[in-house]
């Protein structure tokens, strides 16, 4: 406004300061442009000149992110990149096992990171081959069947961790970071970001390319598509993912899953 001389805001002069730089995405444009309209109907109480820029100016949607379907062989070269993680101090010795244990329990279980960042050692039975997930989506409780390889892999995880704290305080949480509190999401994302280079799942300058979250895809296709395969109903045996969620059904709509069928 002072440097254009105004005396009050106008819609014209927001969007004229919403979209800078021009080489912004139109979603920082819509941003911009929705901090001037909240100062603005503040403003309005005192200056009745002020124009609030209307609704819709920027009627910029966010695309839903395409997902992307993980082959065995993405997840095994993963999962050995992630076992031979450097590591500079005796304190993150146990960080090469925390992620490749982290990440492989994603793959084959369908958990959000969030809830698999949650589990404590006590919500893990592995008698019973059962993961206790608490606090999920919708504060709910669940329960997550684990196959026998999964629990003898988990085994050897807990079995590793036990030793690496013997004798050292460390919280209850099942994946801990080198400190030995629970793990950070935006560590993991970082760790997961290095080695997806490493292996070759996004290019060196890439800003974006396959998720931590399309493991959550991954498992439930190839879990709808073995059920297919079985002659047995989804509706019927899906819980924690019904076939109308998207998690299930947005990459069959996409045509991701075709692969999977051949």
């Amino acid at each position: 406004m002072e440097q254009h001389r105004a005396p009050y805001i106008t819609q014209a002069l927001a969007l004229a300061w919403a979209q800078q730089p021009a080489s912004a995405h139109p979603a920082r444009w819509a941003q911009r442009l929705s901090y001037v309209r909240g100062f603005a109907r503040y403003r309005l109480a005192s200056d009745p000149r002020t124009q609030i820029p209307a609704p819709g100016l920027f009627p910029f949607h966010p695309k839903r992110a395409r997902p992307y379907l993980y082959s065995n062989q993405e997840i095994a070269a993963l999962l050995d990149a992630a076992r031979h993680m450097p590591h500079r101090y005796q304190s993150g010795a146990l960080l090469p096992w925390v992620y490749s244990g982290l990440f492989g329990l994603l793959s084959v279980t369908g958990l959000r990171l969030g809830e698999a960042l949650n589990l404590e050692l006590d919500d893990v039975d592995l008698t019973a081959a059962v993961l206790t997930i608490r606090g999920a989506k919708f504060g709910k409780t669940r329960l997550v069947p684990l196959h026998a390889s999964t629990c003898q892999v988990l085994a050897a995880y807990i079995a590793r961790r036990q030793r690496h704290w013997a004798g050292r305080p460390v919280s209850s949480y099942l994946f801990v970071s080198s400190w030995g509190n629970r793990l950070d999401g935006g560590q993991v994302h970082r760790a997961f970001y290095r080695l997806s280079r490493q292996i070759g799942l996004r290019g060196a300058s890439d800003r974006r390319g396959p998720r931590l979250h399309d493991l959550r895809h991954r498992f439930a296709t190839t879990t709808l598509v073995n059920w297919y395969r079985g002659d047995q109903d989804p509706h019927g045996v899906c819980r924690s993912c019904p076939p109308t969620s998207a998690m299930c059904t947005l990459p069959i709509r996409s045509g991701t899953w075709r692969p999977l069928l051949s």
